[in-house]
C-alpha cells in the first residue's frame, strides 16, 4: 500500500514550482488556475519573491498547495499515473490536509486555493503580532512536551501544536509562555528549544477566531466524495466521509497536528511506502517515525521521472 502525503507551512521558498512550470504545460495550468481563483499573481511571487511576501501566511498556504498539486497533476496527466490507481490513501500536515483533499477530489483546485487564502488571513488576524509565538522542541517526545507546556503556562496558553516525530514536538501559545518553555527545556530532559520564525501561534486555542472563520467558509463549500481515504490531523485516523472531514478541518485550526500518530496509523493499516509531493519535509519525519517505511520525496521533473520508473 502507498500513501501520498502533502507538506505544510515552512516548505515554501522563492523559486518553488518554477522548474516544473518551465518544463510542463500541466504544471503551468495549475499555477494559472490558482492565480485566477485568487485574483492575484501568486505564481510570480512564488517564482520571483520577495521572500517576505511569499512567507506571509496568506500567500504561503495557497502557494505550497499549488506547488504540490502541480507536481501531482504532472504525474497523473503527463506520466499517466492517476492517484486513485497508484495510491491507497492520503494525508497532509496542517494546510497539507487541504492539499490532500484537493488531490482526492473533495475540493476543486479553485476552492482549495480560496479556502487556504482565507485560512491564512484568518490565522494572521486571530492574534495580534507579538502576542503569540511557537517553538520547536528537539529531543522531546509528546509526554515531555506536555509536561513542559504545563510548567511554562503560568495561566497563559502554552499547548502542544505539532507532534511531528519521536524527536520533535512544537509548542504554541502566548509569547511569554513560549519563552518560559524555551528556558525550561533542560529541566525537563529536553535537548533544545528553538523559537520559530512564525507570525502567529498556530494550532492552539488562541486560534479560535480563525476556527470560527473557517467554520463559516467551509459551511459554504460542500465537499465531493473522495477518491481515496484521508488520515485526519486531529484524530490520526482514517476518514472516508467528506462531511466528517470538513468538520475536522475546523477543529484542526486550534487542534494538535498528530502527524507521528497519523503515520503510525497508516503503517498499522498496511501502508508500506510514502510519497511526499512538492516538498522534502515530511519524508525525514516519516523516516524517524518508522525506519522500515519507504519514503520518496518528489519536487522536480527528475524526481517525477524517477518515481514513474518505480511505479
Amino acid at each position: 500500500m502507498r500513501a501520498f502525503v502533502f507538506p505544510g507551512q515552512g516548505s515554501q521558498k522563492v523559486g518553488m514550482g518554477a522548474e516544473l512550470a518551465d518544463a510542463s504545460d500541466t504544471a503551468r495550468e495549475v499555477f494559472e488556475e490558482v492565480d485566477d481563483a485568487l485574483s492575484q499573481n501568486l505564481s510570480t511571487i512564488m517564482r520571483e519573491g520577495p521572500v517576505e511576501e511569499l512567507t506571509l501566511t496568506a500567500n504561503a498556504q495557497p502557494a505550497i498547495m499549488a506547488n504540490a498539486i502541480a507536481t501531482l497533476r504532472v504525474l497523473e496527466q503527463e506520466f499517466d499515473y492517476p492517484l486513485a490507481d497508484i495510491g491507497s490513501c492520503v494525508a497532509g500536515h496542517s494546510l497539507g490536509e487541504y492539499t490532500a483533499l484537493c488531490a482526492v477530489g473533495a475540493f476543486s483546485l479553485a476552492d482549495t486555493a480560496r479556502l487556504l487564502k482565507l485560512r491564512g488571513q484568518a490565522m494572521q488576524a486571530a492574534v495580534p503580532v507579538g502576542v503569540g509565538a511557537m517553538c520547536a522542541l528537539l529531543g522531546a517526545d509528546v509526554e515531555k512536551a506536555q509536561a513542559l507546556a504545563a510548567a511554562a503556562a503560568e495561566g497563559e496558553v502554552c499547548e502542544v501544536a505539532n507532534d511531528n516525530d519521536p524527536t520533535q514536538v512544537v509548542l504554541s501559545g502566548h509569547t511569554a509562555a513560549i519563552e518560559r518553555a524555551v528556558g525550561l527545556v533542560k529541566e525537563h530532559g529536553i535537548k533544545r528549544g528553538i523559537p520559530l520564525p512564525v507570525s502567529a501561534p498556530f494550532h492552539c486555542s488562541l486560534m479560535q477566531p480563525a476556527a470560527d472563520a473557517m467554520a463559516e467558509a467551509l459551511a459554504e463549500t460542500t465537499p465531493e466524495s473522495m477518491l481515496l481515504p484521508i488520515y485526519a490531523n486531529v484524530t490520526a485516523s482514517r476518514i472516508d466521509d467528506p462531511s466528517e472531514e470538513r468538520s475536522l478541518l475546523v477543529e484542526q485550526v486550534t487542534g494538535r497536528v498528530r502527524w507521528r500518530e497519523s503515520v503510525l496509523a497508516m503503517r498499522a493499516d498496511g501502508v508500506e511506502s510514502f510519497v511526499e509531493m512538492g516538498g522534502k519535509v515530511l519524508g525525514p519525519m516519516i523516516g524517524r517515525i518508522d525506519r522500515e517505511a519507504q519514503v520518496t520525496s518528489v519536487i522536480t521533473m527528475e524526481d517525477l521521472e524517477a518515481l514513474a520508473r518505480e511505479l
